[in-house]
């Protein structure tokens, strides 16, 4: 005979998700507080060393409705995408945050395969996309609550992501560019409500700072802290927009990096440090990536730019070891430590 609260326990679990309570409870802990979570296990913050904190290792670009994994076959991912890994590691480079998020092509199992192949930690992460005319969407984006929402992402960090004992690093969402949308106010305060839950930082593909703004108001209306909140596409505004952030305290992250626009993050670069802001920016490439569909998984950007490139270019214009230790480890590992940051 099962026992009443055993019976009322699994009743509620065979519920739909828009039917259950919607209450988050307070934690009685954090899962992995002070540690930095990657696809392989929990690290110590500064076991990442350098980091680029925004690239891609696959993206499908089919949208919610077409979605299907089977799409690609993870060896031919290996294949193709495996010495882009290497290289990066080769110039330097010890940690790569993945941003590609649940319904883009996450793929916890194949990024886990890929750190261990490539000696390189790699982070994922939970949440969804809302850019792109909501493509990327499932339906509980619509039907459900904030509070809905937040358990699903709430569960990923304390069960594991797709049926795997892997873990999400960071919550990763998209809104549309502002002002905000219904659906993206959900998702943004959803985020809000993962983050006090898990002490995972919320990385939001913003670009405009009209919504960059309106998302750190919802946040510190939440009693979230703006250190919990990495505008992700900041170079899409101004250098006064990304000052007025990082002077609010939120990550301010240039991650859009490539051969055609260097000296355009060395002028951003040298206005944050003239500010003395350089402890709030983050950089890399959003680079990459295989994408089902397209012959051998298309065209890959590589990661290297950076390292080639901008950061003797950043040596040129004055920026001290220090200060490049300050961006590519120090900012990486504060940003991505696991830890609650309420106002």
């Amino acid at each position: 005979m099962i026992r009443r609260r055993t019976f009322l326990e699994l009743a509620l679990a065979a519920l739909p998700l828009s039917l259950r309570a919607t209450t988050i409870p307070e934690p009685k802990s954090i899962p992995f507080e002070g540690k930095v979570v990657t696809v392989n296990g929990a690290i110590a913050p500064e076991a990442l060393s350098t980091t680029l904190i925004h690239e891609h290792i696959l993206v499908d670009f089919s949208g919610y409705a077409q979605y299907d994994p089977t799409r690609w076959n993870d060896d031919d991912v290996v294949q193709k995408m495996l010495p882009f890994l290497k290289e990066l590691k080769e110039a330097g480079c010890r940690s790569l945050i993945d941003c590609t998020p649940n319904f883009l092509g996450r793929d916890p199992l194949l990024l886990s395969r890929l750190s261990k192949l490539s000696g390189l930690h790699i982070i994922t992460n939970t949440g969804y996309y809302g850019g792109s005319d909501n493509k990327y969407l499932p339906p509980q984006a619509f039907s459900e609550t904030a509070e809905q929402l937040a358990a699903r992402w709430i569960r990923e960090t304390t069960e594991g992501l797709d049926g795997t004992k892997i873990y999400p690093g960071f919550i990763k969402i998209s809104v549309n560019p502002g002002p905000l949308s219904e659906v993206s106010r959900k998702l943004i305060a959803a985020a809000a409500m993962t983050h006090l839950q898990t002490g995972l930082t919320i990385a939001s593909h913003t670009g405009p700072a009209v919504a960059a703004f309106e998302e750190l108001s919802i946040l510190q209306k939440r009693g979230v802290a703006p250190g919990a909140f990495i505008w992700v596409h900041a170079q899409n505004a101004t250098a006064e927009e990304h000052i007025r952030a990082a002077q609010q305290g939120a990550w301010v992250s240039l991650d859009g990096l490539s051969d055609e626009n260097t000296d355009l993050y060395v002028s951003f670069l040298s206005n944050m440090k003239k500010a003395d802001l350089l402890s709030r920016v983050l950089i890399s490439h959003d680079a990459g990536w295989y994408e089902p569909g397209k012959p051998n998984g298309g065209t890959v950007r590589g990661y290297t730019v950076l390292f080639k490139t901008l950061l003797p270019r950043l040596r040129a214009s004055g920026f001290n070891d220090q200060e490049i230790t300050q961006l590519m480890v120090i900012n990486p590992a504060s940003a991505f430590t696991v830890k609650v940051r309420r106002i």
